[in-house]
C-alpha cells in the first residue's frame, strides 16, 4: 500500500505548519493524469490561506522538509502549489514483488493492532412470516460485503441476523392459520401456504370497515402474553419459514455468527422499560411510556438522518405505520402494556454490549428507518453509553423500469428466490450460447449459477448505497461495463493465458527470483497496471471509510480496464524475451488474484472460463 507510506512521510514535513495535520494528509491522492506523476498533494493552497503566505512558497517549504528518498523521484511543484510525486521504479518493484509473494493478502498488511476493533454487523433481518423478497437483497449483500471487508482488514467481526420473528406479522399468520388454512396445501408446501395466508389477511386488514386488523392485534397480544394455542402455532410455522430463508442464504453463500430474532429479546423488555423509568430517561404519560428528546441541534457523525425520500424496501419494511418509525417521542410501551420495536432494539443494544463488547455496531437497514435509528441512538446515549460507535448504514430502493419500487406484473413484491432463479436462467442461456468447447452440462450450470448470482450481488454493490437503482437483468448480465460478468470474464481471460501456455502460476511465482516490473524500459501500460494493482489496499480502506462497497467495485472496474489496455498493447506469451515474458506473466497472475480476492470480498465467486 502506497498511500499510507506517503502520508507518514508528509506527516513529518507538516508538523511545523499545522497542529492538526490529518485533514491535509487526506489531500494526498492518486493523480488523475499520469503526466502530473503518480500521486499529487494539494495541501499547500489551504495551508497558505491559513498562514497568509503564497501557496507555491508553502509547497516549496513542504517539499524541502519532505523525505521521500527511496520512494519517489524528487517532487515537482506545479501550478499554484501542487506537489507532484512520481514513484521510483525500484520502490514499485519492491511492492510488486511483495504482493506476488503474499499468497493470501497480496501484500496488504493487517491493520495496526492499536486500530483493531470489534465490529458487530446487523444485516438482512427479514420478517420470518413470509418469503424474502427483492427488498431484502440490499441489506443482505451490503452487510455481507462490509463484514468480509472488515475481517480482511484485520478487525474482529461478529455478524447477527436480527430476524423479525415476533411482531404483528405473526399475529396475521396466527389469525390466518386459525381461520383460512388449507391443510393439504400446507402439507404439500408450507411456505407457499403461509405466504398465501399472509397475503389474504393483509388484504382483509386493508378493507374498509373490516374488523380483521383489530383481531390480528388481539392475536398478536395473546402470542406475546404466552397464549398456549398461539404459541403452538408460532412454534409450528416458524421452522418452515426459517428453512426457506436459510436456503436463500445458502444460494448467496452467506452465513451468520448469530441469528437472534425479536423473540429472543422478549423476556428482557419489561426490565428495559423499568430501568429507563428508574433512571428518568423514560416517562409515563397517559399509561404509555416513552423517551422524550430535546430539540435536535447537532448530530454525531454516522448516526443517521431523517429523509423525505420515497419508501424503499428493507428489513421489517412491512412494520405497521407508527411502530418504530416517524414516532415522536420514542414509545417503548403502549398504554395497553404492549412493547414496541424500539423496546426490542434497546434490549438488543444492551445484550450486545454486555455479551460481545463491540467497539462499533453497524445497522444495515433501509433509509425509511432513519428516524427510528436516530431515536434509538439518542436513547442509548442518554444512558451514558458513549464508548461505542452506532451507525445506521442506510440504503435506497430497488426500482423497476418504471421508476417505481420493483414489482411483478400483478403488482406483488418480487420474491428473492424467483429473482435468483431468473438470473441463473438468463446466465445459463448466455453461457450455453457462447460455449464453443462442448463444456459438460454440470460445468455450464455451475458457471451460470456463479454468473447469475454474482450479477445480482454486484449490481447492488456497485451503486452508491444511498441511491435508488433500476433493476435490469440485461444490464447486470452484460459482458461490458461495470458488471460482475465483465469482472468474471476479465478473470477468466487472464487465467486462459496460463492454460494456453501450459504454465503453472503457482510454480511461476516460486521460481521467479526478481520481477523486472516496473523498470525503466517497460511499456507504459505495464507500469500503469502495476501501479493500479498496488492500490487494492487503498480501495478497501476507502470502502470502509463510510461503509460504501461501491468504492471497491469502481476499483475492480478500473483494474480490469487497465488490464485490457495492457493485454492489447503488451504481448505476454510472445514477448520479446524470457525476462519480459516472465514479468508480464507475473503481472497477469497478480491481476487475476486481485480480481478474485476483490470479488470474494464482495461475496462473488469467479469462473475459470466463460
Amino acid at each position: 500500500m502506497i498511500l499510507p507510506i506517503l502520508k507518514a512521510r508528509f506527516a513529518d514535513a507538516l508538523q511545523k505548519l499545522a497542529n492538526n495535520i490529518d485533514p491535509y494528509l487526506e489531500m494526498i491522492r492518486p493523480s488523475q493524469d499520469p503526466k502530473f506523476g503518480d500521486y499529487q498533494a494539494n495541501m499547500a493552497m489551504p495551508l497558505a490561506k491559513k498562514l497568509g503566505k503564497p501557496p507555491r512558497e508553502i509547497a516549496q517549504q513542504i517539499a524541502q522538509q519532505l523525505d521521500i528518498s527511496g520512494i519517489c523521484e524528487p517532487p515537482e511543484i506545479a501550478g499554484p502549489g501542487f506537489i507532484n510525486l512520481r514513484l521510483s521504479n525500484e520502490f514499485l518493484q519492491t511492492l510488486i514483488k511483495k504482493a506476488i509473494d503474499d499468497e493470501d493478502r497480496l501484500g496488504i498488511p493487517d491493520i495496526d493492532s492499536v486500530k483493531r476493533k470489534t465490529y458487530l454487523v446487523d444485516y438482512s433481518g427479514p420478517n420470518v412470516a413470509k418469503p424474502m423478497h427483492v427488498g431484502h437483497i440490499r441489506s443482505t449483500v451490503i452487510g455481507n460485503a462490509l463484514a468480509r471487508l472488515l475481517k480482511f482488514q484485520g478487525h474482529h467481526v461478529i455478524t447477527d441476523n436480527h430476524l423479525g420473528d415476533w411482531g404483528t406479522q405473526f399475529g396475521m399468520i396466527v389469525f390466518g392459520y386459525k381461520n383460512y388454512l388449507d391443510a393439504q396445501a400446507y402439507k404439500n408446501n408450507p411456505v407457499e401456504e403461509l405466504s398465501r395466508l399472509y397475503r389474504l389477511v393483509r388484504q382483509k386488514m386493508d378493507e374498509p370497515h373490516d374488523e380483521v386488523a383489530a383481531i390480528v392485534l388481539q392475536e398478536t397480544a395473546k402470542l406475546h402474553a404466552g397464549d398456549p394455542e398461539n404459541l403452538k402455532i408460532w412454534q409450528e410455522v416458524l421452522p418452515h419459514s426459517q428453512d426457506e430463508i436459510n436456503r436463500i442464504y445458502k444460494r448467496l453463500q452467506i452465513s451468520f455468527d448469530h441469528t437472534l430474532g425479536e423473540s429472543f429479546y422478549q423476556p428482557m423488555l419489561a426490565d428495559v422499560v423499568e430501568y429507563l423509568l428508574k433512571r428518568n430517561i423514560a416517562v409515563e404519560t397517559e399509561g404509555a411510556v416513552g423517551i422524550f428528546f430535546e430539540e435536535k441541534k447537532s448530530q454525531p457523525k454516522g448516526e443517521g438522518k431523517s429523509t423525505d425520500r420515497p419508501e424503499g424496501e428493507g428489513r421489517n419494511a412491512d412494520r405497521p405505520e407508527g411502530e418504530g418509525r416517524n414516532a415522536v417521542p420514542m414509545l417503548i410501551r403502549k398504554s395497553d402494556g404492549a412493547f414496541l420495536y424500539g423496546t426490542t432494539d434497546l434490549a438488543t443494544v444492551k445484550y450486545r454490549l454486555d455479551t460481545f463488547t463491540p467497539d462499533a455496531v453497524l445497522y444495515v437497514v433501509d433509509f425509511r428507518q432513519s428516524q427510528h435509528f436516530e431515536h434509538l441512538f439518542k436513547a442509548v446515549r442518554l444512558q451514558g453509553i458513549d464508548h461505542v460507535e452506532l451507525t445506521h448504514v442506510k440504503f435506497g430502493t430497488v426500482l423497476g423500469e418504471d421508476g417505481k419500487p420493483f414489482k411483478t406484473r400483478s403488482g406483488d413484491t418480487v420474491g428473492l428466490n424467483g429473482l435468483l432463479d431468473e438470473a441463473e436462467r438468463r446466465a445459463y442461456e448466455i453461457v450455453r450460447e457462447n460455449d464453443r468447447d462442448g463444456t459438460p452440462e454440470p460445468e455450464l450450470r455451475e458457471t451460470a449459477r456463479r454468473i447469475g448470482i454474482g450479477a445480482i450481488i454486484y449490481a447492488d454493490l456497485s451503486q452508491n448505497r444511498e441511491s435508488d437503482y433500476v433493476f435490469s437483468y440485461d444490464k447486470m448480465l452484460a459482458m461490458t461495463g461495470n458488471t460482475a460478468a465483465y469482472m468474471q470474464y476479465a478473470f477468466a481471460r487472464v487465467r486462459s493465458i496460463f492454460t494456453k501456455g501450459n504454465i503453472d502460476a503457482t510454480q511461476l511465482r516460486l521460481s521467479a527470483v526478481v520481477c523486472r516490473l516496473p523498470s525503466a524500459d517497460c511499456h507504459p501500460a505495464e507500469r500503469a497496471l502495476a501501479l493500479e494493482l498496488l492500490k487494492f489496499g487503498e480501495a478497501i480502506d476507502l470502502s470502509l471509510r463510510d461503509y460504501r462497497p461501491n468504492v471497491l467495485t469502481s476499483y475492480l472496474f478500473e483494474l480490469s480496464n487497465r488490464y485490457s489496455v495492457f493485454f492489447e498493447q503488451c504481448p505476454v506469451l510472445k514477448a520479446e524475451n524470457d525476462e519480459v515474458r516472465t514479468g508480464r506473466l507475473l503481472l497477469c497472475d497478480l491481476t487475476a488474484r486481485t480480481l478474485q480476492k476483490g470479488l470474494e470480498l464482495l461475496g462473488i465467486e469467479t469462473v475459470e472460463r466463460m
